[in-house]
């Protein structure tokens, strides 16, 4: 399903003027959205965002591959920088390797990381710098 899809105030519906997307665009229609890479190949797909609350910004994008109801399933959190969306195809593209996705740093839904820790943060951030713009 897709963040038109997912639209449930018509925030994205095509009325002869542009609307607040792709600019600004609701969490809730984003939430559950598809992730690939720039082969095209499925990484995962949006479970939640992490905002920072002294910015007022997304700071990351937490995305999930396998498991069923979050059993067997392996989180990550993405910086937001390092995701571009994708008008056309309506999803995100995040510019690293399947197989380097695969074996990012991640965490079970049963232990999250300490987001605000520094040496995380520093980790995460050189991981993908690749892919961020930052």
């Amino acid at each position: 399903m897709t963040y038109e899809a997912r639209d449930t105030y018509g925030m994205y519906k095509d009325r002869g003027h542009k609307g607040p997307g792709p600019e600004l665009m609701g969490a809730n229609t984003l939430s559950g959205e598809d992730v690939y890479n720039t082969k095209g190949e499925h990484l995962g797909d949006i479970k939640e965002f992490m905002l920072d609350m002294y910015s007022g910004t997304v700071a990351y994008a937490v995305l999930s591959i396998g498991g069923v109801f979050t059993i067997g399933e392996k989180l990550f959190a993405v910086p937001w920088s390092a995701l571009k969306l994708d008008t056309v195809n309506k999803r995100f593209v995040l510019d690293v390797e399947k197989q380097r996705f695969a074996n990012a740093p991640g965490f079970n839904s049963d232990d999250w990381p300490d987001m605000a820790d520094k040496s995380w943060t520093d980790t995460i951030h050189t991981y993908y710098d690749g892919a961020a713009t930052h």
